[in-house]
């Protein structure tokens, strides 16, 4: 067998492989022997049809599976040979192929990348002092006082921060809105609609015209809609709306009393203070530890230059993509507005790819160098963790996995988060305050 290499680009090489033609005669002696054990042909016993009468009926077969086992075979040992590291399936390309010569084959492949391990030990590391004040539980209890809030009926005019109950129905040049946006139905019109009198609350500009308003007034109320306005047809025009106050109502938050306490499960209301401020340390703790995780990855990431295979990055940049999308359309983002900005979720996708393909390489070698792996009972773990998340049976979860090469990504999760509690461990770590980072 004869190889040569050659560099196309970093991370991309030209492997040229030569297999001499009495190899090539041998493996296709052994295939077609294989095909006439199994071959049953009409007026022979089954395995005992000629050489002449077996390569007739399945010549083409027995070509492609000796081509197969022949490319299969030197590809892999080519590659040992020359001690290459392919990162996705190369794209091979047949040169010459046929019984009495030799095979030729040219290989167009991604490898892994070629760098040198930065320094990685004593990263300088910010990690945040924790400490949860008086104010802070002040805060947190008035959270839970608002999920408790009550909305009492006002016969006042309407002030700053009181809710309007409304009814209203919007045109724009004497039509409605839906004439211009088929898709806006909900901003033309609704009935029973909640709104908070706040600057910018609905659409900007609208509920301050609001303001003194009383139980079954009716305004008009001109707004302009943004030039980046959820629906496009709307944006920059202007829209007018007949609006009929239906009620008024005013957020009445509960007192902090031993009755309160007992309705979130605690024994007294300052049981329910330690609880507020467990949780409060427990939170700004996991904040404080992914914050300082971030930063030793970031400086680890700063600390060398390589080239990426460009398969890598693209299959990973799609990967991003698809998840910032489905996590949008989730929250109900519309689609119109994701695919306005999708030249912006695209070059954001991109960016993060690279860092995540960039630490993956990074994490693989230093692992190696510290002898840091991954064990199946580690997996095992992982696994019956995110079954019990997706409320799936494990064997069902497994055998999805198992479909999308899904073990391979959390061998690889594993594996990068081992190395960032070894960098950490490894860290120069100074705590500071909130404010220094």
């Amino acid at each position: 067998m004869n190889v040569t290499v050659e560099n196309l680009a970093p991370c991309k090489k030209l492997l040229r492989v030569e297999v001499e033609a009495a190899a090539v005669d041998a493996v296709f002696a052994s295939v077609t022997s294989d095909f006439q054990k199994q071959a049953q042909l009409p007026g022979f016993r089954p395995g005992k049809a000629p050489k002449s009468a077996v390569e007739r009926a399945y010549g083409p077969r027995i070509e492609e599976e000796v081509k197969r086992k022949l490319i299969n075979e030197h590809y892999q040992k080519a590659v040992a040979d020359q001690k290459l590291s392919p990162v996705v399936y190369p794209d091979i390309e047949e040169i010459q192929f046929g019984r009495g010569q030799s095979l030729q084959f040219a290989a167009t492949l991604e490898t892994a990348p070629e760098f040198e391990l930065p320094e990685y030990k004593c990263l300088p590391v910010k990690r945040e002092k924790v400490t949860i004040t008086d104010a802070d539980v002040v805060k947190a209890l008035d959270v839970l006082r608002e999920q408790r809030a009550e909305y009492k009926d006002i016969e006042r005019e309407l002030r700053e921060g009181d809710y309007a109950v409304v009814n209203y129905a919007a045109t724009c040049d004497g039509k409605p809105l839906t004439d211009l946006a088929p898709t806006a139905r909900g901003l033309t019109k609704q009935d029973g609609y909640w709104l908070r009198i706040e600057k910018d609350h609905f659409i900007p500009g609208f509920t301050p015209q609001l303001i003194g308003a009383k139980k079954g007034e009716t305004r008009e109320v001109k707004v302009t809609f943004p030039t980046d306005f959820v629906s496009a047809p709307l944006q920059g025009k202007e829209g007018v709306y007949s609006v009929e106050i239906v009620q008024l109502k005013e957020k009445v938050l509960p007192e902090l009393t031993e009755e309160l306490a007992k309705g979130f499960g605690a024994e007294s209301l300052e049981k329910l203070r330690e609880g507020v401020q467990i949780d409060l340390q427990n939170d700004r703790a996991f904040r404080a530890e992914r914050a300082t995780r971030d930063q030793v990855v970031r400086e680890l990431l700063a600390r060398v230059t390589f080239e990426l295979p460009e398969t890598v990055v693209q299959t990973e940049t799609r990967s991003v993509v698809y998840n910032i999308v489905a996590e949008n359309q989730q929250r109900g983002v519309p689609r119109e507005i994701l695919e306005k900005q999708k030249d912006e979720i695209y070059q954001s996708a991109a960016t993060t790819a690279k860092e995540r393909v960039k630490l993956n390489f990074l994490a693989r070698r230093l692992a190696e160098k510290e002898s840091l792996k991954v064990t199946q009972e580690e997996i095992t773990r992982r696994v019956l963790v995110l079954a019990q998340q997706y409320q799936m049976e494990p064997g069902k979860f497994i055998k999805e996995l198992q479909k999308r090469d899904g073990f391979g990504e959390i061998h690889e999760q594993l594996l990068i988060a081992k190395v960032v509690d070894f960098l950490l461990k490894e860290a120069t770590v100074e705590e500071v305050s909130p404010a220094a980072i």
